[in-house]
């Protein structure tokens, strides 16, 4: 059975997340800048508690943590630990509670950081700040019970088995708590489920299926193919991706997301699957509600969320 998943945001329900520019930062001085981004943490976690309460009163059974929902956490001027922010513990606190209220509602939570995250690029500094960045999310991942940390694969950089091959060195420099949540996921300009589920195999990777990317950038296999194969990566219950085309297929740039999902979109081999699918729409949980409504409408049964498996 289908566990839907909403990503990050909503549209019209009154939950936000807050943020702050690094140049607004920079303005102030270290220990106001600090009461400023202790302020934003706690609301952020508050607010989480919040989205989460919506999905399980909705039926959603999956949320996408906000990759900013430490609000600058490790940028090179304004970064900080949590320890030096004023009401640390509190701000903790809250987001230990998020895992909790997840955990026994049987809602999975997953994190998908920028694609600035590279961990195949040929420069040493931006593995470096990758890394940093995977660890800030991996410690919100542990107080939340989250069980993925996705990524793409980065750039080719001139040669793919090169850059795998870096990607290959940094898995071993990170620590237990990122590596036992990282997946990878297919992209719609460079890596294709083909070119990345040897790797996944052999590393002990989770692959990331989405299946627009794979529309994208076809790479021989058939949907039903590429599913069964990312599947067969995962040792949990595993995540794939959909969304539609902003346009349409026949225009320029069909990477663009729609704001809800056109039923066409998502493949008929999913249907009476057991897995997560991620639902990447503009129209956040409006599209959510819309996707779930058809399905139901098809004869597919919402996932059972108490046999979702969780991360200690």
């Amino acid at each position: 059975m289908i566990r839907l998943g909403l990503c990050c945001l909503f549209l019209k329900e009154p939950i936000r997340f807050r943020t702050t520019t690094a140049r607004a930062m920079m303005r102030l001085d270290r220990a106001t800048a600090l009461e400023k981004t202790a302020s934003l943490c706690l609301h952020n976690g508050r607010a989480l508690l919040q989205a989460l309460k919506y999905c399980v009163t909705h039926g959603i059974g999956d949320f996408r943590v906000n990759s900013q929902i430490l609000p600058l956490r490790t940028h090179p001027q304004t970064g900080y630990r949590v320890s030096d922010l004023p009401g640390a513990q509190q701000i903790i606190a809250a987001f230990r509670q998020c895992g909790r209220f997840a955990q026994d509602n049987a809602l999975r939570l997953t994190f998908h950081p920028d694609q600035f995250i590279i961990l195949s690029s040929p420069h040493s500094t931006v593995t470096e700040s990758s890394l940093a960045e995977l660890d800030y999310q991996a410690e919100v991942a542990e107080w939340v019970n989250a069980d993925v940390i996705n990524i793409h694969g980065g750039g080719a950089y001139g040669d793919k088995h090169a850059a795998l091959a870096r990607l290959r060195k940094a898995l071993q420099k990170i620590p237990d708590r990122i590596r036992r949540r990282l997946t990878l996921e297919n992209d719609e300009r460079v890596y294709t489920p083909r070119d990345l589920l040897a790797f996944c195999r052999s590393e002990g990777v989770p692959l990331v299926y989405d299946v627009h990317h794979h529309r994208c950038l076809p790479d021989g296999y058939s949907v039903s193919q590429a599913t069964d194969l990312a599947v067969a990566t995962w040792n949990r219950e595993p995540l794939l991706h959909v969304s539609s085309p902003k346009d349409g297929w026949r225009k320029p740039r069909p990477s663009r997301h729609h704001d809800y999902i056109n039923p066409r979109d998502f493949p008929p081999e999913w249907m009476h699957r057991d897995f997560t699918v991620e639902v990447e729409a503009k129209a956040k949980e409006l599209a959510v509600e819309r996707l779930a409504k058809y399905l139901r409408a098809h004869g597919v049964e919402d996932r059972d969320v108490s046999r979702a498996r969780s991360v200690h």
